[in-house]
């Protein structure tokens, strides 16, 4: 049966700017709990057919949006499909999905489970990154004792980017990125692979030198100086500043004559976290 891979990250997270976030390749616990807020249930189901060939053999479902249809219902079993499923409806209340899973979980004790959630971006846009740090704290906490594998998808759209990076590490939280930067940074590594070398190699000191650094338009080792125990020299960050001008992530200000300053007013923190969420999540798709 395929879907999520196993990872070593707690929770596994997929971004997509492309909608549907993939969450179902891999291989799935002998249970799967499937948390729906950007899809209806029998839409659910029928994805897996779609884009796996075949259904899981046990699966419980929480739909905790207004996509399916009919009132919100207790839990309703159906044995001869393997599924058991729980409408919640909207608006949505974090403390009802999480006695959901629970109860769904009390029927899976002792077997592996995989949990997927859909799409974590219709919470995100409706209630907020505190309501979505509630919901992954509570999953978290019911799932401490449990063999579980977690995969979360969250597509990135311009209404919720700015919260989906101040929740998820783009290094340590995302599994996979789906990005419209990735024919750019392809692009870069064959054009200038010198430059795509810095870029990959320092992207992480390069965000924090921009974030940390209290001038407009700083030279390269302006930046630099903002950094407490730097792995770059001013030259190497200066290059992966440069990498980072081609992606546009930042811009150069032209008014100048001397040494390259960079425009921070045009920094762009959401590209940056999606540069380094592709970079972090390429597993050797880079690589020549």
């Amino acid at each position: 049966m395929a879907a999520p891979t196993d990872s070593a990250r707690e929770f596994a997270v997929r971004v997509s700017d492309r909608g549907r976030p993939p969450v179902r390749d891999g291989d799935v616990g002998e249970r799967v709990i499937s948390l729906l807020f950007g899809t209806g249930i029998e839409e659910w189901r029928r994805g897996w057919r779609r884009t796996v060939g075949t259904v899981p053999d046990r699966e419980a479902i929480v739909s905790a949006s207004d996509h399916t249809r009919g009132a919100a219902t207790a839990t309703q079993v159906v044995p001869d499909r393997g599924l058991a499923y729980t409408v919640l409806g909207a608006p949505v209340d974090v403390d009802r999905i999480l006695e959901a899973v629970t109860g769904h979980l009390a029927d899976a004790r002792g077997l592996e489970v995989t949990v997927i959630v859909d799409d974590i971006e219709p919470l995100l846009a409706e209630y907020g990154p505190e309501t979505v740090s509630e919901l992954l704290d509570g999953l978290r906490l019911r799932l401490d004792d449990c063999r579980s594998t977690v995969v979360i998808g969250c597509s990135f759209t311009e209404r919720t980017a700015p919260s989906a990076a101040s929740l998820f590490d783009p290094a340590d939280d995302v599994e996979r990125m789906d990005h419209a930067l990735a024919p750019a940074l392809d692009e870069l590594r064959r054009n200038d692979p010198t430059t795509f070398g810095y870029v990959r190699r320092h992207w992480a000191e390069a965000r924090a030198g921009i974030e940390r650094c209290d001038r407009n338009y700083p030279q390269a080792k302006q930046v630099h100086a903002a950094l407490s125990e730097p792995e770059t020299t001013p030259r190497t960050l200066g290059t992966a500043l440069s990498g980072l001008v081609t992606l546009g992530v930042v811009d150069t200000w032209s008014e100048t004559v001397g040494p390259t300053r960079y425009d921070l007013t045009a920094y762009r923190p959401t590209r940056m976290w999606a540069v380094g969420a592709t970079l972090a999540a390429a597993d050797g798709s880079f690589d020549d």
